[in-house]
């Protein structure tokens, strides 16, 4: 599903962890799985809808200041996160920008890495349909 991960382009940086999930580690928080679920069996930020669209994820992360549609360049203060959707449209992955200008992902229920920002599009996760910004 990532034909185009490498070890050039990325590094391992934990052991798998089935605690929390791709959009709980964009988020800065390791001990909860998020997604959109409708039976509500994962968190999902209150107020916004539980659907599987780049709307509802962006939506997720502007409750933690995340508001400014942006690019993926590295920006001195602000703090970056990337939502990844299939061909449809719909939302699959999200990862969080470093400081170094790498990303860094949880890669399903398995390990994290950290990579370059296209590293991760293929099969799995499709590509980056959008960036949403936050100051520090």
């Amino acid at each position: 599903g990532f034909p185009q991960l490498t070890a050039a382009n990325s590094r391992l940086t934990s052991p798998e962890d089935e605690d929390y999930n791709c959009l709980a580690w964009a988020a800065e928080n390791s001990d909860r799985w998020w997604w959109p679920d409708p039976q509500q069996q994962s968190y999902w930020p209150a107020g916004v809808s539980r659907d599987e669209t780049v709307g509802a994820f962006a939506e997720a992360y502007g409750t933690l200041g995340y508001n400014e549609r942006t690019d993926a360049t590295l920006e001195a203060g602000k703090q970056k996160v990337a939502i990844y959707s299939n061909p449809q449209g719909k939302p699959t992955h999200a990862a969080r920008q470093r400081s170094d200008g790498w990303w860094a992902s949880k890669l399903g229920r398995i390990i994290d890495i950290e990579h370059e920002l296209t590293a991760v599009e293929g099969p799995a996760y499709g590509t980056v349909a959008l960036v949403l910004a936050r100051s520090l």
